[in-house]
């Protein structure tokens, strides 16, 4: 299937991957899990949300978990360049005859929401307040020590489509994975806007879904170290740790109280040379998604978060990959 060019004049400017906005049935449990399990920071709380960041993050927040009845992936959020290109992202999403709306939204500016054409709820802003960040406050070092928020990662009923219209907006490919032989379907891609391997990853299967949301910590030891904290609280690991061969990451997944999947992540590579080629895997070639490490369990080839409102769609084709069990 065509491989999607590169698009360095977008109608407007994205500029990172910002937060995730999860809905969560016990406030108090996700909090405790993201606080003193993972270890993100509590920027702010009340009795129906609360904010969380990593400790290299100036913006407010990167993590939002509201209380609801149901467990579901609210919004990805998504950072813009300017008040103008708010308005010019307005503008596209109503020429692509996509309803779209502008909201106010807690610590955020003037902040536009929108659902993409395959059921994605996004959100868009450009101002968020500031907060001090923490690097230098070891004393309040917890889990595993994330930094930053780095990528989604969603299933997508509509693969091919899907990938075509965020490469539109300016998403750039660094690697995915494709069927062999003549007329190969592409199974997954990994797109960027920050000059890393990904912001938004694209997968094959029943959405829209959230995959996972991930967050970069330090280095490996960081995560070998959430390994022991998860084990010793009795809580499971459902993948990892490893190292994939997309990405070049060394990673562990990890699900939250509600089931939401998260990954922890460090080691891939710059991507923002404008002429930077896009790195192909066989959809059958098993190191793609292990290089080393124990092969994914089913559960994370089946398993994600829907998003709130939409119905999820089988998908156009069943990829055929390498499962565990």
């Amino acid at each position: 299937m065509p491989v999607p060019q590169h698009v360095f004049d977008p109608p407007f400017n994205i500029v990172r991957s910002s937060h995730v906005v999860l809905d969560v049935t016990d406030l108090n449990k996700s909090v405790e899990f993201y606080d003193n399990i993972i270890g993100l920071h509590v920027e702010d709380r009340d009795d129906n949300a609360a904010y969380l960041r990593g400790s290299e993050e100036h913006q407010h927040h990167s993590l939002v978990l509201r209380k609801a009845e149901q467990a579901a992936a609210a919004r990805l959020g998504f950072k813009v360049a300017s008040e103008a290109d708010l308005d010019k992202a307005g503008s596209w999403f109503a020429e692509q005859g996509v309803l779209y709306s502008f909201v106010d939204r807690p610590f955020q500016g003037r902040t536009l929401h929108v659902t993409d054409p395959f059921g994605f709820r996004l959100e868009f802003y450009a101002v968020m307040e500031k907060r001090p960040h923490l690097l230098r406050r070891f004393e309040r070092y917890k889990g595993c020590h994330p930094q930053r928020l780095d990528h989604f990662n969603v299933f997508a009923a509509e693969t091919q489509d899907t990938i075509d219209f965020y490469a539109k907006l300016g998403f750039r490919l660094t690697e995915y994975a494709e069927e062999d032989g003549d007329g190969g379907r592409i199974a997954a891609a990994w797109m960027h806007r920050k000059g890393n391997v990904h912001d938004f990853a694209i997968t094959n299967g029943k959405g829209p879904r959230l995959h996972h949301f991930a967050y970069w910590v330090p280095g490996p030891l960081n995560i070998i170290h959430l390994c022991d904290v998860m084990a010793s609280s009795g809580l499971a690991l459902e993948r990892g740790p490893g190292r994939h061969g997309i990405s070049n990451a060394f990673f562990l997944y990890v699900r939250d109280p509600d089931g939401h999947r998260i990954e922890l992540y460090c080691s891939d590579y710059q991507t923002m040379d404008h002429d930077h080629e896009p790195l192909r895997w066989s959809l059958r070639d098993p190191r793609r998604q292990t290089l080393w490490g124990a092969p994914a369990p089913r559960s994370w080839f089946e398993q994600g978060s829907p998003f709130a409102g939409q119905e999820v769609r089988e998908p156009r084709f069943v990829a055929d990959v390498v499962i565990a069990d």
